[in-house]
């Protein structure tokens, strides 16, 4: 391993960390943001989707800007954005106490988060195909690792009230200066390519079956990981008349499971392809699914849950993989599919709350653990296509 290859292994590496410090520093102050602005359930959650509706205008068009600079400079771009929408939301909520300037800096937030996460899984393809091997799932442990420390910082200062400007602030510098200087070691941009070899525009890319697929693939993953963190921890209170800190364990230990199976499933991807661990994947977490929903005593649901983490880990980082197969369109087409995964979380969250409101928190669950049909049946997708041979190949045995 080169030392440039090694350096930017460990900045992107670095880079998904601080995208979910960032990200989960917002999230431990949302009870502070609601009770500033005297918000009722359904109106916080109207408002936090100005975070999602930014993410997926913006999603379209980064892969656009990371082909006319580097992933390196978008990544700058997002997190600057990124910082900068959450201390406006911050002062938005905590001193003006203004909803609609809470939601212009929760959409700015969105965007920068949108521009971020499609940078830096470009810059994390590239690392993998210079390496060889698997290792973007591990990429997205860090974020989940990034996302528990934030956690664990919000815990605190929840407790001691600090106010949400100084908080969020000052994780926000902290952030963007090291994220702009890691994003400095990232690997240098592609040289220009022939015209007869132009990279894919994101218009384009929205013709290519192969990446729609994709993008079907990790929708249905997404919605699997999303509906967990919104929904696990009040389907288990509403469904089994759990106490609060039931429910938050039973999702302290989805994030657990997810974060291994992140960290261990190179490994089988590696000796056995993407197709069948992804297949094996849906089928898993649609189990795990099943064993919450209808266990009916703890042991069997908390193997569900176990099953259902590990089954949601790989779909998201996978596709990603897999939509930058191909270095000359990889922009355009993880643009494409995180566009699509996105919807996800744009989606997800009010329409499984409506459901919910009709048959049960818990029964609602049942809806998603049946799009693991439609995951199982578009994984193929993921095998890698034929490029030309002058690019290094993805390991596959599929």
């Amino acid at each position: 391993m080169s030392d440039a290859v090694l350096a930017a292994r460990n900045a992107a590496g670095l880079s998904f960390a601080l995208n979910g410090l960032l990200f989960a520093t917002l999230v431990s102050r949302i009870p502070a943001v609601r009770e500033h602005l005297d918000l009722g359930n359904g109106a916080l959650g109207l408002l936090l989707l100005a975070i999602a509706a930014g993410s997926v205008l913006a999603l379209p068009v980064t892969g656009a800007l990371i082909q006319r600079s580097s992933a390196g400079a978008v990544v700058r771009l997002g997190a600057v954005l990124d910082a900068c929408g959450l201390v406006l939301a911050s002062v938005g909520a905590g001193v003006v106490e203004e909803v609609g300037l809470t939601a212009v800096g929760l959409f700015v937030h969105g965007i920068g988060i949108g521009v971020w996460d499609v940078a830096m899984n470009v810059e994390a393809a590239e690392v993998e195909r210079e390496l060889g091997r698997t290792v973007m799932p591990r990429f997205h442990a860090g974020w989940s690792f990034g996302s528990i420390a934030g956690a664990a910082l919000g815990i605190p200062m929840a407790a001691a009230d600090v106010p949400l400007p100084v908080h969020l602030g000052a994780v926000a510098v902290v952030v963007v200066v090291v994220a702009v200087w890691s994003a400095g070691r990232f690997l240098p941009a592609s040289p220009p390519v022939e015209d007869d070899h132009r990279p894919s525009s994101a218009a384009s890319a929205w013709t290519e079956p192969r990446t729609l697929a994709i993008g079907v693939m990790v929708l249905a993953f997404a919605t699997v990981e999303g509906t967990a963190n919104d929904w696990l921890s009040l389907a288990l209170i509403d469904g089994y008349d759990a106490r609060h800190w039931v429910g938050v364990t039973g999702y302290a230990l989805f994030v657990c499971a997810m974060t291994t199976g992140r960290m261990l499933g190179p490994v089988l991807l590696d000796r056995w392809g993407r197709v069948p661990v992804l297949r094996l994947s849906a089928v898993t977490a649609g189990a795990g699914i099943l064993l919450v929903v209808l266990g009916d005593i703890w042991p069997v649901v908390g193997l569900g849950i176990l099953a259902w983490g590990l089954g949601a880990s790989l779909g998201f980082p996978v596709g990603m993989s897999a939509a930058a197969d191909d270095s000359r369109h990889a922009a355009a087409r993880v643009s494409v599919v995180a566009t699509i995964g996105y919807g996800a979380f744009l989606a997800g969250p009010p329409l499984l709350g409506f459901l919910g409101d009709r048959i049960g928190t818990l029964e609602a669950l049942l809806v998603v653990a049946a799009l693991m049909v439609p995951a199982a049946l578009t994984a193929s997708a993921a095998r890698p296509a034929a490029r030309p041979t002058a690019e290094r190949p993805t390991v596959e045995r599929a």
